[in-house]
C-alpha cells in the first residue's frame, strides 16, 4: 500500500511510535450482544457489539474481520480514567424491533455521566456509524476529554498492520492498512489530536493510563500490532447544556482513497437520515409474524433470530451463510486462529437456509442451494468447512454435510421453489458420494470421531431417499431404485451398527443408542486399536485417560432419526435411549434444563474458568434444548416449557450462545449464562425458528414425508453391500451380495472353490458408480469367492475376495464388545 497520495497529507507529529511491533495480538470476547449490517447488499460491512463497545467488524465479506474492537476512553485529566468496556455499566436495546440498529448505554458507576451510542451501517456503503451522546453534569462534561481508541486487525490479523494520522480537507483522520485493504476512522466534529501506537507500548490506552492525559501524538506506527486514537474535538467545545454529541465513522475500502471517500461521504449526511433508511431497509425483511403466537416471549426472539440469520449471509457471495460472526474464546486466540466460526459449514448453512424456508423465504433458500452447488467438489462432496470463496479450511469428510444439501434441494423441489435451476446433477453427484462412503463417516456432526453415527446415518438415509424421488421424477428409474435400496440397507442395520445391548450408563437400561461406534479393522478411518470398540475423546486433557468403550458414551444424536422420519417417536429404543440421555447429560440451571453434547466431552470452558485451548470441559448447548423440544412435539410431550427455556438462554440482545455455564457463579461466569464459545450460534437460532414453525403447524417442520412413509414400518433389506473401501467378511444366506464401485467392472465369482465360475458385467448408475448383484439361497453355505476386472482400464484387480455365507450371520462390522 502506498504511504503517500495527493488527496491528503500525512501529519508527522512526534514521528513513528516506539515499541514495535507491539504485543502478540489477541481477538476479543465471542459473547456478542448483537451482530448487525445493513439489509442492502451494497453495504458490505458487518459489525458486532459486546460489553458496551464495537467488536469485530467484517469487510468486504463476512468471513474477513478487520478490527479487534473500538471503544471510547474518558478522563477528566486529573482524577480518573475510564474505558467503556471495563469501567462502565452496560445496557443494550434495539432501536427498532424489526431491524438490527442497536443502542448501547454505558453509565459511570458513580452516576456522574452516561454515554449513549447508536450503531448502524451506512445503508449503502461499507461504513459503520456510531452516534454518541454524553449526558451528565455540565461542569463535568466541560472538563471531560473523550477519545476514540481503535485496534485494527486488518485482513484477519493483528500483526503487519500500519497506521498514520492524515489531514483530509482540513479534518484530522486516522488511516490504517495492510496489503490492499484500508480503514479510516473519522469524527463529524473532527479530532483535535490523534496518535498511532504499538499495542502494549505506545498505544493511547497506555498513554492515558499513566497520568490521565494525552502526551503522545505519534504520526505513524508501521508494520506491527497497532492501535490508533483520536481526541474528539467536540468534547472540548460545542457543548450544549448537560449534553454533548458527535458521530464516529469507521469506513473500509480497497486502498486509502476508497476508504476515505466512503467514510467522509457518510459523515456528510445526517445520522438521522442514515438511521431512517437503515430501518426502512430492514422492514422489507418482514419477519414471519404468524410464528409469534407459538413463542413464549411474544415473538421477540423470533424477530431477532430471523434477522440474525439474514445478517450472516454474505453480500458478495450470495447464498453463503457462515456459522457465526465470532471467534470462540477470541480473547485467547491470535493470528494463528484464522477461521473462528466465520466460515461456511454446509451443516450449519443448510440449517440456516431451512429455517428461512420455514419463514417463507424460498428465494433465499434457493440462493443458498445454488451457492452450495457452486462449491461442491467434483466428486460430489464438500470440504468440512471453507471460506466463502469456496477455499477449504478444514478438510475432514462428514457425510451429513453432503446429505443435508440433498435434503434442502428436495424441500425446494417439493415447493416448486427451484426456479430454472437444474438440481439433478448436483443431487446425483452428492448421492453418489454418499453411496461411495457410507456408512462409515470420518467425522460425525461434532467433528471429532470416525465410525457409525446415528445422527449421520439419519441424514444419509433421508438424503438418499430424497435423491431417489428426484431421480425417478426425472426419468432415472434404475438410479432411483438403486438409491432406495442403498438407503434401505443402511436403515436395516441402524441398530446393528449404533446400539449397545450391554449398556453401563443407566442401571435399568442396557440397550440404547451410542454416540458413535468406531470402525472395525479394515474399515475406513480405523485406528490402531480397531476391534476393541474404544473411542478417543478428541479434546481430552493431556495426560489423562481419554479413551472409553463406545457403550460408555452417549449423545442425543439419535433424535435425528425421529426428526426426519426414519424412526417413530414412540420407538422403544428411542424412549429408552432418552432415559440414558437424561440420566447422564441433562443438567438443571436457573433458566431451565439443558443438555451436554455427550459425556466426557472436552470442548468447552476449562474447570478453572479458563478458555478452551485444545482441551477443557464440555458445557451444555441451548441448541439441544430445541432439538429435545422438537422430539417432545413429535411424541406429544411438553415442548412449551422448553421453548421458554431456550428464550431465557438468549442474551439481552437476543443472541443464543453455543454453550452455557452450568456451574455456580464464579470466574465472571453466570450459571445459565453464556460460556466463552460462539455467540450467536446461528444454528441455534435456526433451530428455534424451525421449532416455532413446527409448533405453529402442529408437525415437525424437518419431517420428510417420503422418508416417514417409507420407514413407518421396519424394512428388511435383501442386499448386503461390498465396497473395496469396506469389504464384507460374511453375509446371511439368502441375501444378495451387491458389489459397488466407482467405475465399471466385470465380476467373476465361484461358490465351489473355483471349480466352476460365473461372471456378470456391472450396471452403471451415473455418479453413484456401478454395481453387480450375486444372489444366494436361504440354506446356502460356504464361501463366495470373486475378483474384479476393470473394463475401462482393461485390468484385473489382482486379488481375490472371500465372503462367508452363514445362516443368521451378523453383517460385517457388527459390534462385538458392546453386544
Amino acid at each position: 500500500m502506498a504511504e503517500t497520495a495527493p488527496q491528503y497529507r500525512w501529519i508527522e507529529g512526534q514521528g513513528n511510535a516506539f515499541g514495535a511491533p507491539g504485543l502478540e495480538p489477541r481477538w476479543t470476547s465471542s459473547a456478542k450482544d448483537a451482530v448487525g449490517t445493513a439489509y442492502s447488499s451494497s453495504s458490505r460491512a458487518w459489525y458486532t457489539v459486546s460489553h458496551g463497545i464495537l467488536n469485530e467488524v467484517y469487510y468486504p465479506t463476512i468471513d474477513r474481520p478487520q478490527i479487534r474492537d473500538m471503544q471510547l476512553l474518558v478522563t477528566d485529566g486529573e482524577t480518573f480514567f475510564h474505558e467503556e468496556r471495563r469501567d462502565l455499566h452496560h445496557e443494550f436495546e434495539y432501536i427498532d424491533a424489526d431491524s438490527l440498529a442497536v443502542r448501547v448505554r454505558n453509565r459511570d458507576i458513580e452516576g456522574r455521566y452516561s454515554i449513549t451510542k447508536e450503531i448502524i451501517n451506512d445503508p449503502h456503503y461499507p461504513v459503520v456509524l456510531t452516534r454518541v451522546r454524553m449526558e451528565g453534569d455540565a461542569s463535568l462534561l466541560r472538563r471531560l476529554k473523550v477519545y476514540a481508541l481503535l485496534s485494527p486487525h486488518i485482513e484477519g490479523g493483528g500483526m503487519g498492520n500500519s497506521a498514520r494520522v492524515a489531514d483530509v480537507a482540513g479534518s484530522r483522520v486516522l488511516i490504517a492498512w495492510k496489503n490492499h485493504t484500508s480503514l479510516v476512522l473519522a469524527a463529524d466534529c473532527g479530532f483535535s489530536r490523534a496518535s498511532c501506537g504499538y499495542v502494549g507500548a505506545s498505544d493511547g490506552w497506555q498513554d492515558l493510563k499513566q497520568n490521565f492525559r494525552m502526551d503522545w501524538e505519534f504520526g505513524s506506527a508501521l508494520d506491527g500490532n497497532v492501535a490508533v486514537m483520536g481526541e474528539v474535538h467536540c468534547a472540548a467545545d460545542g457543548l450544549r447544556e448537560g449534553e454533548l454529541a458527535f458521530t464516529l465513522a469507521l469506513g473500509f475500502g480497497d486502498g486509502h482513497h476508497a476508504a476515505l471517500a466512503v467514510t467522509m461521504a457518510a459523515l456528510a449526511k445526517p445520522f438521522e437520515d442514515h438511521l431512517r433508511r437503515f430501518i426502512e431497509q430492514w422492514h422489507r425483511a418482514a419477519s414471519p409474524r404468524e410464528l409469534a403466537a407459538s413463542a413464549g416471549d411474544g415473538g421477540r426472539l423470533m424477530q431477532i433470530s430471523h434477522n440474525i440469520i439474514l445478517a450472516h449471509e454474505d453480500k458478495t457471495y450470495g447464498g453463503a451463510f457462515i456459522a457465526s460472526a465470532s471467534i470462540p474464546w477470541g480473547y485467547a486466540k491470535g493470528d494463528d486462529d484464522l477461521g473462528g466460526y466465520h466460515l461456511v459449514w454446509t451443516r450449519d448453512m443448510v440449517q440456516s437456509a431451512t429455517a428461512l424456508l420455514a419463514c417463507g423465504r424460498i428465494e433465499t433458500a434457493r440462493r443458498a442451494l445454488v451457492y452450495l452447488a457452486c462449491t461442491q467438489k467434483p466428486d460430489g462432496g464438500f470440504a468440512q468447512n471453507f471460506w466463502i470463496d469456496g477455499t477449504p479450511y478444514w478438510t475432514g469428510i462428514q457425510l451429513d454435510e453432503v446429505a443435508f444439501p440433498i435434503i434442502l434441494a428436495w424441500r425446494l423441489w417439493k415447493l416448486d421453489g427451484l426456479g430454472k435451476f437444474d438440481v439433478v446433477p448436483f443431487v446425483e453427484r452428492a448421492a453418489g458420494f454418499l453411496v461411495r462412503y457410507a456408512p462409515v463417516t470420518q467425522q460425525e456432526r461434532w467433528e471429532e470421531a470416525a465410525g457409525y453415527s446415528p445422527s449421520t446415518l439419519a441424514a444419509v438415509i433421508s438424503a438418499l431417499v430424497c435423491a431417489a424421488e428426484i431421480a425417478r421424477a426425472h426419468g432415472s428409474v434404475e438410479l432411483a431404485q438403486f438409491l432406495e435400496e442403498h438407503a434401505d440397507w443402511l436403515e436395516s442395520h441402524l441398530e446393528d451398527w449404533t446400539v449397545t445391548n450391554n449398556g453401563v450408563l443407566h442401571p435399568e437400561v442396557k440397550r440404547h443408542y451410542m454416540r458413535i461406534r468406531p470402525p472395525e479393522c479394515g474399515e475406513p478411518y480405523a485406528h490402531e486399536e480397531c476391534g476393541t470398540e474404544m473411542v478417543r475423546i478428541a479434546n481430552g486433557k493431556p495426560g489423562e485417560n481419554n479413551e472409553y468403550q463406545a457403550r460408555e458414551i452417549i449423545d442425543a444424536g439419535f433424535l435425528e432419526l425421529v426428526r426426519y422420519g426414519v424412526r417413530r417417536a414412540d420407538d422403544p429404543l428411542v424412549v429408552d435411549s432418552l432415559k440414558v440421555v437424561d440420566h447422564v447429560l441433562k443438567v438443571e440451571t436457573p433458566k431451565g434444563p439443558c443438555w451436554y453434547r455427550y459425556n466426557h466431552d472436552g470442548y468447552g470452558q476449562r474447570e478453572d474458568g479458563g478458555p478452551f485451548l485444545g482441551f477443557g470441559k464440555g458445557r451444555p448447548w441451548p441448541l439441544l434444548v430445541g432439538e429435545r423440544a422438537h422430539y417432545e412435539l413429535a411424541a406429544g410431550g411438553d415442548f412449551k416449557s422448553l421453548i421458554a427455556t431456550m428464550e431465557r438462554f438468549a442474551s439481552e440482545g437476543g443472541m443464543l450462545p453455543e454453550q452455557i455455564w452450568e456451574e455456580p457463579d464464579r470466574y465472571g461466569l453466570i450459571c445459565g449464562g453464556p460460556a466463552g464459545s460462539a455467540m450467536p450460534l446461528v444454528w441455534a437460532h435456526a433451530e428455534y425458528l424451525k421449532l416455532l414453525r413446527s409448533v405453529t403447524d402442529g408437525r415437525v417442520f424437518d419431517r420428510i414425508s417420503i422418508v416417514e412413509a417409507r420407514y413407518r414400518e421396519r424394512r428388511k433389506s435383501q442386499i448386503e453391500v461390498f465396497k473395496l473401501r469396506r469389504p464384507l467378511r460374511r453375509i446371511a444366506a439368502g441375501k444378495t451380495l451387491r458389489i459397488t464401485a466407482q467405475e465399471r467392472f466385470q465380476v467373476v465369482w465361484s461358490t465351489d472353490g473355483w471349480k466352476t465360475r460365473q461372471s456378470i458385467l456391472s450396471s452403471t448408475v451415473g455418479y453413484a458408480g456401478s454395481y453387480a448383484d450375486i444372489p444366494t439361497a436361504q440354506k446356502q453355505n460356504g464361501t463366495i469367492s470373486f475378483t474384479l476386472f476393470w473394463t475401462e482400464r482393461q485390468q484385473w484387480e489382482g486379488r481375490n475376495f472371500d465372503v462367508q455365507l452363514e445362516e443368521g450371520a451378523w453383517p460385517a462390522g457388527t459390534p462385538s464388545a458392546t453386544r
